[in-house]
């Protein structure tokens, strides 16, 4: 469906007060908005959004920005960022570090440590157990593989997990992927107890890694989510996804929010359009639980951000007004994710009005 307004198009009572954060994914930029759609803050980044930003606590800017460097995967894409910083509301650095190979996701730890993925070329002989996929498809330089870190303030690895540690055999890609990459890690969501939630998105799993054993201590497989994205456990101990609706087997792809409890895997709620193909990003994109219930979605391919309420009416919409050339030429508007803060956060603090 092809937007005809951009800018902010729905507003309405119910709506959650407050102001949305989001980056498009080619643009150098991150853009504060208030519930009428106008830019009330902004920053510039050193280069494209690694997949997006984020407020922290204190009020400063953490995220991880694409620049120019020799030390990068093989291919292009794949929400590539590297230069992770933290400044404040002006834009002064305070915090930076850089791995060329980080992707997608990174958080920022309570204890002052930053979680991020990564990736690295899979040795050979874990390489030779993946199942599935193009024929032939693999990078020059072999499969690359997805890793989580945690590092210090001081720049020091504390501790990560490789995907190639999983049962590879028992995640076999969809016929349709690619055999460059195995397995997307998307998503890298820390628990309170230590524990981090991950979703990798080309064998359509989620997986709860233990901090202190880096096993797997539970995992989750759907193959009509279709490359989800933005897994997340709520308060209420459920888990909340961005099912893309990529590739399955459904007559009609189309993309869809879901809550289900991570003990019996029974769907709580969900958010679907009617008819259901109105809403559907192949890739990208991502949800987020308001403290009022609604739930603030990011329907990354179009753009298009909109919050619905429980009962799933649409309260307020934004679509991203900047197009912008991405490595192949094309002009997107596409966001990866966006968030809510409200106006007496500690994120906003009463900074802006």
């Amino acid at each position: 469906m092809r937007p005809r307004n951009f800018g902010l198009r729905i507003n309405e009572p119910g709506a959650t007060e407050g102001f949305t954060l989001y980056s498009p994914l080619w643009r150098p930029k991150s853009f504060l908005l208030n519930m009428d759609g106008k830019v009330v803050h902004e920053w510039d980044l050193p280069g494209y959004p690694g997949g997006y930003a984020r407020l922290l606590p204190n009020g400063n800017l953490f995220y991880s920005s694409a620049i120019e460097t020799d030390d990068k995967p093989p291919f292009k894409g794949g929400a590539g960022g590297g230069l992770i910083r933290e400044v404040d509301w002006d834009g002064n650095v305070l915090f930076e570090y850089f791995d060329g190979w980080q992707h997608h996701d990174l958080r920022r730890l309570d204890n002052g440590n930053i979680l991020y993925a990564s990736w690295e070329i899979m040795p050979e002989e874990h390489a030779k157990r993946i199942q599935g996929g193009i024929p032939g498809s693999e990078l020059p330089e072999g499969i690359v593989n997805d890793v989580l870190r945690e590092v210090s303030p001081e720049g020091e690895v504390v501790w990560e997990w490789h995907a190639y540690e999983m049962d590879i055999e028992d995640y076999p890609l969809h016929p349709l992927c690619p055999r460059r990459v195995w397995a997307w890690m998307n998503t890298c969501f820390p628990l309170k107890n230590g524990d981090v939630l991950i979703s990798l998105r080309q064998i359509n799993t989620v997986a709860i890694i233990d901090r202190q054993t880096s096993k797997i201590k539970w995992i989750r497989r759907d193959d009509t989510w279709g490359h989800q994205h933005d897994c997340q456990m709520l308060d209420n101990g459920n888990i909340m996804l961005f099912a893309n609706g990529m590739n399955t087997m459904v007559p009609h792809p189309h993309s869809y929010i879901t809550e289900f409890n991570p003990d019996n895997n029974e769907t709580v709620w969900e958010y679907r359009d009617d008819p259901a193909t109105f809403f559907y990003s192949h890739h990208i994109s991502g949800a987020e639980r308001l403290w009022t219930g609604n739930t603030l979605i990011c329907e990354g391919s179009f753009g298009r951000l909109f919050e619905v309420t429980p009962a799933g009416d649409i309260v307020w919409e934004f679509i991203n007004p900047h197009f912008d050339p991405m490595f192949s030429g094309d002009k997107v508007n596409w966001v990866f994710r966006a968030f809510r803060y409200a106006a007496d956060s500690p994120e906003i603090a009463g900074r802006v009005f």
